[in-house]
């Protein structure tokens, strides 16, 4: 492919990569309301699906220092969202697990987020969704084990 070419792919790319995060960003947030932050139900969804983790689990799945978590993690254990749990075998090992008001909490604003993106891909036929989706997996592979090295 020819430089100019080359150049366009990468500011559309640029261009609605951003355009879609933020906007998506945006409207997660409607659908959550005040109850959390975007980073709260992101945590709450990742603890829900694993049952139980570590503050340094999500630290290192998110991305972020182990004390942005920490921060975040206090704030959502004040609120009776998140339990600590001390592993019975090693008592500095904290584990991390979503109280009966978390999982109510995840459940209800995961239903929201469920609709808004069910009203978005219906509007695309069955296969252009089949392909995006299998795109944005291999993009978001790719981008992972770029992070890795």
């Amino acid at each position: 492919m020819e430089d100019k070419v080359i150049k366009d792919l990468i500011n559309r790319y640029v261009s609605v990569s951003f355009k879609v995060t933020k906007k998506a960003e945006s409207l997660i947030k409607v659908q959550i309301g005040n109850d959390l932050t975007n980073d709260q139900h992101y945590i709450l969804r990742y603890i829900y699906h694993a049952k139980e983790c570590t503050s340094s689990l999500l630290a290192e799945e998110f991305e972020v220092n182990k004390s942005a978590i920490t921060a975040i993690i206090n704030r959502m254990v004040d609120r009776t969202l998140i339990q600590r749990t001390r592993d019975k075998n090693d008592r500095r090992v904290v584990y991390l697990s979503l109280t009966e008001e978390g999982n109510q909490l995840f459940e209800k604003t995961e239903e929201r987020v469920h609709c808004l993106v069910e009203s978005i891909i219906t509007k695309f036929n069955a296969e252009e969704i089949k392909n995006f989706i299998q795109t944005y997996e291999k993009l978001g592979d790719l981008l992972v084990k770029m992070s890795k090295n």
